[in-house]
């Protein structure tokens, strides 16, 4: 094996394995903040979190939270928190609105992930059916999608967060709301997502799963929680679909 070889190779193996595995998918369900755009780019998630601790605190309830719950930098951990200890409760509705408020103000500042939009664009021109499945507010994903002139290729099939928080990914609730919406057979569906509660709820729904990692860590995330196919851009799997690799 020459050098040339030997550096070539793993991309020819990658390459193969992704055309294996789009080559079959008719139906494309997206996880949002991630495979998408960075939804906190500009707007810091950890100051989110940090405004809903803060909120929390003003109420009266510091106790609420452990001292991890109230350091930690994803608003969806203070969430889940809460949620956890007061279900279904006002507080609840209260904590998800505020999060929910601070998701659309972040949406103006949202990067888009390198080659989503050209990756969503075609995989819609060739005919196959997209959705998101996604923990974030329907309403922040409607209004990314509408900025980025991206509304008709999922054609309004945006399942996001609901009131109902026990049913968040890694429940496959929002992925069989798509599948069901879609008349998709799960065989025939792809999941794209970026953290291990995306990849259990594909498991869950018996849909195949792509990983996106955009560094090492998300990576080892992936990987430690079992996927299989994980890719650190989306380049490649725009060229598989074009034809192009």
């Amino acid at each position: 094996m020459t050098p040339d070889t030997a550096q070539t190779e793993p991309v020819t193996v990658e390459t193969e394995i992704l055309r294996e595995l789009i080559t079959p998918v008719r139906y494309v369900l997206f996880d949002f903040d991630g495979p998408v755009c960075r939804l906190f780019a500009g707007h810091s998630a950890e100051r989110v979190a940090g405004d809903l601790v803060a909120w929390l605190e003003r109420q009266g309830l510091r106790g609420l939270l452990t001292e991890e719950e109230r350091v930690h930098p994803d608003p969806m951990v203070v969430l889940y928190a809460v949620n956890r200890r007061h279900p279904h409760s006002d507080l609840v509705i209260e904590l998800e609105e505020r999060l929910t408020r601070q998701e659309l103000k972040a949406v103006t500042s949202a990067m888009p992930t390198a080659y989503a939009d050209p990756l969503i664009r075609t995989w819609s021109a060739m005919g196959s059916r997209l959705a998101v499945a996604s923990n974030n507010s329907p309403r922040t994903v409607t209004d990314y999608l509408a900025g980025r002139g991206l509304t008709e290729c999922f054609a309004h099939h945006v399942y996001g967060r609901t009131g109902e928080l026990d049913l968040l990914k890694p429940d496959p609730h929002c992925l069989n709301r798509a599948l069901s919406a879609l008349g998709a057979p799960p065989s025939a569906a792809l999941m794209i997502g970026d953290a291990p509660t995306d990849l259990v709820a594909a498991e869950r729904a018996r849909v195949p799963f792509l990983g996106y990692a955009r560094n090492d860590r998300k990576e080892k995330q992936l990987r430690d929680a079992g996927a299989q196919v994980v890719v650190s851009s989306l380049e490649p799997v725009l060229r598989v679909l074009r034809g192009q690799a």
